[in-house]
């Protein structure tokens, strides 16, 4: 009876643990390369403005005027965002993480302000193989939304 009923409340507590695993360990850890802007990996659930591969290439953000007021915009423009999180601010490096709204997968999406007139960036997913195009999108909507920031506080 005994043997019964742990066989019974094992097979009832399996699929609960896993849940509660697969939803808190699902964020991954910061990568050690923050800050150094690393090349995307081998992998679909990265882009960057410096890639070379075209797959995994996406422009770089372009803006007129001081870096700093290209800097406020940018922010104005990640702010607006669901579920994003400034995690580092320095002079010429934006750190942003982005967890996902039901498993709270986090993204990390880096910026540079490296170059005159130009904001460099990398977006890529802690974990997992493909990211469906998530990097992407959000990279078209920032692009998006800073470029509206940028036009409505010029």
């Amino acid at each position: 009876m005994l043997k019964h009923k742990l066989a019974l409340l094992k097979k009832i507590s399996t699929p609960f643990i896993f849940f509660f695993i697969l939803v808190n360990g699902c964020s991954g850890t910061k990568p050690l390369s923050i800050g150094q802007f690393a090349k995307c990996p081998d992998k679909p659930n990265c882009i960057s403005s410096k890639s070379s591969n075209s797959l995994r290439m996406f422009p770089p953000l372009k803006y007129q005027g001081t870096q700093l007021k290209a800097k406020n915009n940018l922010l104005i423009a990640l702010e607006s965002m669901p579920r994003a999180r400034v995690s580092m601010n320095t002079g010429e490096f934006l750190h942003i993480e982005f967890t996902s709204k039901i498993f709270r997968f986090i993204d990390d999406v880096e910026f540079y302000f490296d170059e005159p007139g130009v904001i460099h960036f990398r977006s890529a997913s802690r974990i997992g193989h493909s990211d469906m195009g998530v990097n992407r999108d959000r990279m078209e909507e920032i692009e998006r939304l800073f470029i509206k920031a940028s036009q409505d506080n010029n």
